[in-house]
């Protein structure tokens, strides 16, 4: 898939403010300093089109994204970013679960996973919740150009594992990097395949 248009079209601060839209949407999430903004960028071709920020947990609202006039890229906040107030936290939580589970349009959730650590219990806890809720994942993990290609390969297959011990399919995994731009054509042939 070519991409060759990519336009912000609204923010919402919660699942009542959402748009109406009849274009298939596919949304991004991970925990905070995943580098969900970057690889956003690195997909679309734009470096400007999500903002990147040094400080975790700058996103705090459901982005929308209209690529190719076709289809929707949703920037949703992420979790787990533990300075993050009570109150946002939980006003997090219902957004995310509110989107995944209520937005009929939604066609798959990519969940991204630093691929320079083991895995986390938060991640786990929260691609389990996806699958017991049927919402379709698959797994980016990022950074890929930081580990070692052991450790890399290490990290993706002790996730798998954990997985295992609810999980009786593995869901796609797409290894990225926003520096090298690995994994592009990937995530690009996911969204093609559901948009044709």
């Amino acid at each position: 898939m070519k991409i060759n248009s990519a336009i912000f079209k609204t923010s919402a601060p919660d699942f009542e403010s959402c748009p109406s839209s009849d274009f298939p949407e596919f949304a991004f999430i991970g925990r905070s300093n995943v580098g969900k903004s970057s690889l956003i960028n690195m997909i679309t071709g734009r470096g400007d089109l999500a903002k990147v920020s040094s400080k975790p947990g700058h996103t705090q609202l459901i982005n929308f994204f209209l690529i190719n006039e076709s289809w929707c890229l949703i920037d949703l906040p992420g979790y787990g970013y533990a300075r993050t107030g009570k109150e946002n936290r939980v006003r997090f939580e219902g957004l995310i679960i509110d989107y995944m589970t209520k937005r009929t349009n939604l066609e798959c959730v990519f969940v991204l996973l630093d691929s320079r650590l083991p895995p986390q219990v938060i991640d786990l806890e929260f691609v389990h919740w996806l699958f017991s809720k049927g919402v379709p994942a698959v797994l980016v993990f990022t950074k890929a150009d930081a580990p070692k290609a052991s450790e890399l390969k290490k990290n993706v297959e002790l996730f798998q594992k954990s997985m295992s011990k609810w999980c009786k399919t593995t869901p796609k995994v797409v290894i990225t990097s926003s520096k090298s731009k690995i994994g592009r054509v990937e995530l690009l042939d996911v969204i093609g395949k559901v948009v044709s």
